[in-house]
């Protein structure tokens, strides 16, 4: 037992206040870790053997009682004793002059929420979308079929050749249109509203953003074309904006960016959020020469001004301004010394702009889209002529060797690509780097802005990363790219099955370091003219978490702990035997004693063994994993040539019953590999170590099951909820989903009439070091998950809760019914958005 120690069974009755509080914290801590009694000056973590798991418990057992202020993981992790948290807490509770809060906006005036949207509503909504999806289909396929019809009729490789350029230039340009004309027609101005889900309005609204976001000017994110693009939508848009971000806004005529402003990649800036039954539209204003990081979110009825920054990982909420040249970060941002513009200008005029712009558009229209009706004519070619199903007599389908041939060229084109694509990331795109030359400053839209582009799409492939991640197999794929992973300590889980970089040849990651899903490695630099790539070095004996953003000159050395969405420091020294959570991060314990439970099988001859026995069943998962693909594949080629098969009989209406039944027979798959993988009762909670058999299997059914993100076209509608309870998540009623990922179906609850934003998780597990761990998550009814917030595992939300944009929302929490959590990690904040709507019963 430590010195010190406080018998929490004998309060004094004239101790100060001070006092009172260890009497408490100590009491309920000495519960929570089940001994008799503790010490105030006893560290939680190095002393207790307490993890985050166990201190949640703690927070959620005060937040219960009136005698205490609320204490949060933040407050745990800052004051890691009964002695110090107490301190803080009546120091917190002590009037004094508070420092000005972050400048905000007068909050929007909002009417009161609309009435519930009932069942006739869900229903009709449902069909109301399945009848958009069959009319646009039904109109591409008309199209296509009749392109496809006169373009064979071309007399010679040239005359089928021009054919192809003329269908493709006019196709594109109706699909670049209709979205702009639609939106118009749909909506007219976006402005301040809230739109009812399932609703008429609602209807228009998701009709409207499934045309935006699918137009073949997406394609051009990165381009002086993309911002063209959202004028033409409504958006307010400066000169010499860059944007390289793939999340499409939405309610653009909401949007002003001011001249020579960067937003970076993966930027959710969509002017819109969902929440407790409605859709809530509202501006984003950006000044000039503003410059938004990566990986963050901008809420509704936000504003940078003139020369400000954004950091990475960060998040504006609703309300904040940041004040004219200032520099912001942090979920939610605060004001920072950090310049996060590291690249200085360079000559990018107009004819630069306008020449590329143009390269671009003849490249589609003479290389990539011919190319592609080329494989449409030689796959309408390939199948045999038929007698019509309306007569008698075989038709192809009634031959073997249609399936036979299927077969044999499905196996060509998959194996086949494997192999030719493994070729071409090694080799093409570490050909075209000599042009690129570390840290000298590049002008943009030029021929090395174009290597750069096209070296970030060749090893960018998450086929390889999802076929190779979570085994011996990815360090061997990840050196043909070009990482610099030397000396390799092969540990079995190096990296995850989803990790991306601008230049691969500029990643450094030290021996022994461990990496979970979603590491993001910035080696670019950009300015509204100018470019440039700069190495990137992850230390030695690390642990990233999920969900990271790692960006050149990040301030973390040896032996570091990075916790999931953490925002990497660029500036204070080099932090190393540390760990780091949150945004801004701060220091927590490296690791803890409970997380050294499994040390013994990470040495020694025991650890040689089970790497090995861990490799072969990789290596056996991988190779089911190609299998499954490969079948899907045939699969989808049998239905796409009887399609063709049949068109003289049924015309353009079996290309769309051809797509109906590729999309249900995808679902199917799914269900197929999802209890093939999970079991028939699904997943359990685990914890063990990443060489004990349980985490293999855990890994197989990442990756044997298909990737929630091929549903994505479900998002937004009643069908997405139905495909999730499908797959074994328990799920209420009138659930809407905009975008959530789900990697553990079976172990997520959601309540009635939740709201899951657009780039949520709900992510039942975490890897840290040689240590797996896996618990359920339960939502309850009417809570809403803010734009790209994460949810662990082990947590409780209630009734009515909600998370912020952006949150981290740690493992173990047990949010209150009604409250509004936010931040990163998330704690509760003292106002919450109104989220009062009725609920209906479980089961309802």
């Amino acid at each position: 037992m430590v010195d010190n120690p406080v018998d929490v069974l004998t309060p004094d009755p004239g101790e100060s206040s001070t006092a009172a509080s260890e009497q408490v914290l100590a009491e309920v801590l000495a519960q929570i870790v089940r001994l008799d009694r503790v010490s105030v000056d006893s560290n939680f973590f190095s002393d207790l053997g307490a993890d985050s798991m166990v201190m949640a418990h703690f927070c959620a057992r005060l937040r219960k009682r009136d005698d205490v202020p609320s204490v949060s993981m933040k407050d745990v992790y800052r004051h890691p004793t009964v002695r110090s948290l107490a301190a803080a807490l009546t120091d917190a509770a002590r009037p004094t002059p508070e420092a000005s809060p972050p400048p905000m906006t007068a909050p929007h005036r909002q009417a009161p929420p609309p009435p519930v949207s009932g069942t006739s509503h869900y229903v009709a909504c449902s069909a109301l979308q399945l009848l958009f999806f069959l009319a646009y289909s039904y109109v591409v396929a008309l199209v296509l079929a009749q392109g496809v019809e006169w373009i064979s009729d071309g007399v010679g490789l040239l005359g089928t050749y021009l054919r192809a350029v003329i269908f493709g230039a006019a196709l594109f340009l109706g699909a670049s249109v209709l979205p702009v004309v639609a939106k118009w027609v749909l909506i007219g101005r976006w402005r301040r509203q809230r739109i009812r889900l399932w609703s008429l309005a609602y209807v228009r609204f998701w009709c409207a953003k499934t045309l935006i976001r699918t137009s073949p000017l997406v394609l051009f994110v990165g381009s002086p074309l993309y911002p063209l693009y959202l004028r033409a939508l409504g958006a307010k848009i400066g000169r010499r904006v860059s944007v390289f971000s793939r999340h499409v806004p939405v309610c653009t005529d909401l949007l002003t960016i001011g001249d020579g402003s960067v937003i970076r990649k993966d930027t959710y800036y969509n002017c819109y959020r969902a929440e407790s039954g409605v859709i809530r539209t509202g501006p984003i204003t950006l000044g000039t020469d503003v410059l938004v990081g990566e990986v963050t979110v901008l809420d509704i009825e936000t504003a940078m001004g003139d020369r400000t920054q954004l950091g990475h990982t960060s998040s504006l909420h609703a309300g904040q301004v940041v004040p004219d040249g200032e520099h912001w970060h942090g979920s939610p941002a605060q004001p920072t010394e950090v310049d996060y513009r590291r690249v200085g200008p360079a000559r990018c005029g107009g004819a630069r702009r306008a020449m590329y712009s143009t390269t671009q558009v003849l490249m589609a229209l003479f290389l990539y889209i011919p190319l592609v009706v080329a494989g449409v004519v030689i796959l309408v070619a390939a199948v045999p002529e038929s007698t019509s199903i309306l007569e008698p007599g075989p038709t192809a389908l009634d031959d073997w060797t249609f399936y036979a041939d299927a077969l044999a060229g499905s196996a060509i084109f998959v194996f086949g690509a494997v192999v030719l694509g493994v070729l071409l990331t090694a080799t093409v795109p570490r050909a075209l780097n000599l042009t690129l030359k570390p840290d000298v400053v590049y002008p943009l839209y030029g021929v090395r802005y174009a290597v750069h582009r096209i070296i970030v799409l060749f090893t960018n492939r998450r086929f390889f990363t999802i076929l190779f991640g979570d085994s011996s197999g990815i360090v061997h794929y990840l050196l043909r790219l070009g990482y610099k992973l030397s000396p390799v300590e092969q540990t079995g889980s190096n990296f995850g099955m989803a990790v991306k970089h601008d230049i691969p040849y500029l990643s450094s990651v030290g021996k022994g370091t461990m990496v979970a899903d979603g590491l993001s490695i910035i080696n670019a630099e950009f300015s509204p003219s100018s470019f440039s790539v700069s190495p990137v070095t992850i230390g030695p004996r690390n642990f990233l978490g999920n969900y990271i953003a790692y960006p050149s000159g990040g301030r973390t050395g040896d032996n570091c702990l990075l916790a999931t969405k953490v925002m990497v420091p660029l500036d204070g020294a080099i932090r190393e035997n540390v760990g780091l959570l949150g945004s801004p991060s701060f220091e927590i314990p490296r690791t803890v004693l409970r997380d050294s439970r499994f040390d013994h099988l990470k040495d020694g001859e025991v650890f040689r063994r089970r790497l090995a026995a861990k490799t072969k069943h990789n290596a056996f998962t991988m190779g089911v994993h190609l299998f499954a693909r490969w079948l899907y594949f045939f699969c989808v080629t049998v239905i796409a040539s009887a399609a063709v098969d049949l068109y003289d009989s049924l015309g353009a209406a079996v290309i769309v019953l051809a797509g109906l039944l590729t999309l249900l027979f995808a679902i199917v798959y799914m269900l197929l590999t999802e209890r093939a993988a999970a079991g028939r009762g699904g997943l359990r909670p685990l914890y063990c170590s990443i060489y004990e058999q349980p985490f293999w299997r855990h890994e197989r059914y990442w990756k044997i099951t298909t990737p929630t993100e091929a549903i994505a076209v479900f998002n937004g509608t009643p069908y997405k909820s139905l495909i999730w309870r499908l797959l074994g998540t328990r799920i209420g009623s009138h659930v809407f989903d905009d975008g959530c990922f789900i990697p553990e179906r079976s172990l997520v609850t959601i309540g009635n009439d939740c709201t899951l934003n657009e780039g949520s998780r709900i992510q039942c597990h975490s890897q840290e070091d040689g240590t797996f761990k896996s618990d359920r998550t339960t939502l309850g009814n009417g809570c809403t998950i803010g734009v790209n917030s994460l949810v662990h595992y082990g947590v409780t939300m209630g009734d009515t809760s909600t998370l912020a944009p952006d949150a981290f929302l740690m493992k173990g929490e047990q949010v209150p019914a009604q409250a509004y959590w936010a931040g990163n990690p998330a704690r509760e904040m003292p106002t919450s958005l109104p989220n009062s709507r009725p609920i209906r019963p479980q089961g309802g």
